[in-house]
C-alpha cells in the first residue's frame, strides 16, 4: 500500500527531487550544463558585507540571493556584487539573466541596472509582491514584456 508522508524538511528527498528534475528538465530541453556560484565581499577584518549566489543552465543565470548588510548599502557593494555575478555569467556562457525581488526588497535596483519586469506574483504577506524581472547580457535589447521575451 501507498503511503503519504508529510513532515520538515527532507533533506534526501530534497536531493532525489532536485536529480530526478534536473534529468527530466536536460531531457526535454537538451541543455545538462547546470552549475552554480557565488560572489562574496568581506571587509578589512573578514567580516561579510554581502554576498550573492546563482545558478546557470542552458545560457540562463538566475540569482538566488544577494544581500548587502544595512551599512554597507550606501556603497555601491549591491551593484559590484551584481556586475561580478553577471561578468561570472558571461565566462559561464550565459546570455540573459533572470531574478526576482519582493517589493519592499530591491527591485528598483536591478531595474536600475537594465532589467525588466516580466510578472508579478501576488500574495506576498504584508500586501506585497514577488517582482520577476528579466536582462539580455549579450546586447540584445531586453524586452518590455513577458510577450517580447525570445530565447
Amino acid at each position: 500500500m501507498a503511503h503519504l508522508t508529510t513532515g520538515e524538511r527532507d533533506p534526501e528527498l530534497n536531493k532525489r527531487l532536485d536529480a530526478e528534475l534536473t534529468a527530466f528538465n536536460s531531457a526535454a530541453t537538451g541543455a545538462d550544463d547546470y552549475g552554480s556560484f557565488s560572489v562574496r565581499a568581506t571587509d578589512e577584518a573578514g567580516e561579510l558585507i554581502g554576498g550573492l549566489t546563482a545558478w546557470t543552465w542552458g545560457g540562463l543565470c538566475g540569482i538566488e540571493m544577494l544581500w548587502v548588510r544595512e551599512e554597507s548599502r550606501s556603497g555601491g557593494w549591491g551593484a559590484k556584487l551584481l556586475l561580478a555575478a553577471e561578468a561570472e555569467a558571461r565566462a559561464r556562457g550565459c546570455d540573459r539573466v533572470a531574478v526576482s525581488s519582493f517589493t519592499f526588497q530591491a527591485p528598483g535596483f536591478y531595474q536600475r541596472h537594465g532589467y525588466r519586469e516580466t510578472g508579478r506574483m501576488l500574495g506576498i504577506p504584508g500586501g506585497h509582491s514577488d517582482v520577476h524581472l528579466f536582462k539580455r547580457l549579450d546586447g540584445t535589447p531586453n524586452p518590455e514584456t513577458a510577450v517580447d521575451i525570445e530565447v
